[in-house]
């Protein structure tokens, strides 16, 4: 948009430059992306042909990168060595989506409800406990497991789901995110909301929450691809019982048969990583969507 303001005889132009950029340049520009999109999507191609190839192509030396002769033998099976195992394949799906979904939803929930008093009202040690949040990010995952596995097992929860979810639902990384978005918030907003009677608890979910779409959308991208991994070397030090067990430890006990399952092996990993894709293209479509409507200043 273009405002033209006439001062006396001079006549002075008010907007946005526009910036011109030569053929060149877009060229030079669209082939740059072009070719970093092309390997970051290398893996994830190679991946897939793999899951279709026959297992003379996979032991191709030197390695073919796309599939010649397409096969469904290796999902085929796939399906027959887990129809064969004492616990329903269905029972491993069943574990794991449980065990990602409540993580997930309870983690962005408590995480906004933590984030929300701490970035927006303010008490006594509120920077202090900030503060310890933020040095808990320096620690890896690793350093805690003794600890973790001390809680749980304190709190009965070994050899159960919550012994994964409840670790999960803490992390401080959504805490963080969370509380840096709720910060752009503007404070005349939730004095307003105050002003018309809302509580604290609708102004932080019919508010806050809305305002803060894209945090928690990205937000459920982390955790959930973490808690669908978690089943696995991770899992097995909470939980014992075959029946409790993910996807990701049936479809590692596929790995380990040797060189006779790659075929499965390919075809399970290629099942192991689509759902969290699914969800991060999903999730991101809504988050550039947001992203683009949901800025506010005060």
């Amino acid at each position: 948009m273009k405002l033209d303001l006439r001062l006396g005889s001079k006549k002075i132009s008010l907007g946005r430059k526009k910036i011109n950029r030569s053929w060149y340049g877009n060229i030079m520009n669209v082939l740059f992306l072009g070719a970093l999109g092309y390997f970051m999507a290398l893996p994830l191609v190679f991946v897939i042909s793999n899951a279709f190839k026959p297992i003379d192509e996979i032991l191709t030396f030197p390695p073919k990168f796309l599939v010649h002769r397409p096969t469904l033998s290796n999902f085929s099976d796939l399906y027959n060595l887990l129809s064969g195992s004492w616990v329903p394949f269905s029972r491993y799906v069943f574990n794991t989506f449980f065990i990602a979904i409540v993580g997930t939803a309870a983690h962005v929930i408590i995480a906004s409800m933590a984030a929300y008093p701490i970035a927006k009202r303010k008490f006594p040690g509120r920077t202090f406990l900030f503060t310890i949040v933020v040095l808990s990010l320096m620690f890896s995952a690793t350093v805690t497991q003794v600890t973790n596995y001390m809680t749980m097992s304190w709190l009965g929860m070994i050899d159960t789901y919550w012994a994964i979810i409840i670790p999960a639902i803490g992390s401080s990384l959504g805490f963080y995110l969370m509380k840096q978005f709720m910060e752009n918030i503007p404070d005349t907003l939730l004095e307003a909301a105050q002003i018309d009677g809302c509580s604290e608890f609708r102004i932080y979910w019919n508010i806050v929450m809305p305002v803060v779409k894209p945090a928690w959308l990205t937000l459920i991208i982390f955790s959930f691809q973490s808690l669908w991994g978690a089943g696995g070397s991770v899992g097995s030090m909470y939980i014992y019982s075959e029946q409790l067990k993910s996807i990701d430890y049936a479809l590692s006990q596929i790995l380990a048969g040797g060189i006779i399952r790659i075929g499965p092996s390919m075809a399970a990993t290629l099942l192991l990583i689509a759902v969290p894709i699914l969800i991060f293209v999903f999730a991101q479509s809504n988050i550039i969507q947001t992203m683009s409507t949901s800025g506010m200043k005060d």
